[in-house]
């Protein structure tokens, strides 16, 4: 069995729609999800806010690179285009920990080598998790605590 915390986000087209297929998608799999996030982009491309949410995913037939797989065929499914880095996207599916894996793989870093620092991460993840542990860095709520976090916004959850 394995364990993933993965993050999912949206800024175009039906943001709520594409969360909501995702984690229709991923079905039985998903334990846990937290609310729905508004969120300021990240990085230096001028485009829409985000919407976000983290959930938590067990499989008995996924190692880490299966569930990145996962991610992709998501975002896939979403019609995600990768032609801007840190532009808008119908999709983005991050894996952000398998179990207890570290890897430094360019394919798949883990755990997410930006999590730490990206409190649309771990705002919704303390929401369903609140003891948990980002490996190597340590206690989520801890780290959270360290970031601003003032424009971030619950606005509703996924049906």
């Amino acid at each position: 069995m394995s364990r993933a915390v993965l993050s999912l986000g949206s800024n175009l087209g039906d943001r709520l729609g594409h969360l909501s297929d995702a984690v229709a998608a991923l079905d039985s799999l998903v334990t846990a999800v937290s609310s729905v996030y508004r969120t300021p982009p990240w990085g230096p491309v001028v485009q829409d806010d985000y919407y976000n949410l983290t959930l938590i995913a067990e499989a008995q037939e996924l190692d880490a690179y299966g569930w990145l797989d996962r991610c992709r065929a998501l975002e896939q499914a979403a019609g995600r285009v990768r032609d801007i880095r840190w532009g808008p996207r119908t999709l983005d599916a991050d894996v952000i920990t398998v179990d207890d894996v570290v890897s430094d793989d360019p394919d798949l870093v883990l755990p997410h080598p930006r999590a730490h620092e990206r409190g649309f991460v771990l705002l919704p993840w303390a929401e369903i998790e609140p003891t948990a542990e980002l490996p190597g860095f340590g206690s989520i709520v801890v780290l959270l605590a360290g970031l601003d976090s003032s424009g971030i916004e619950r606005v509703g959850h996924v049906s």
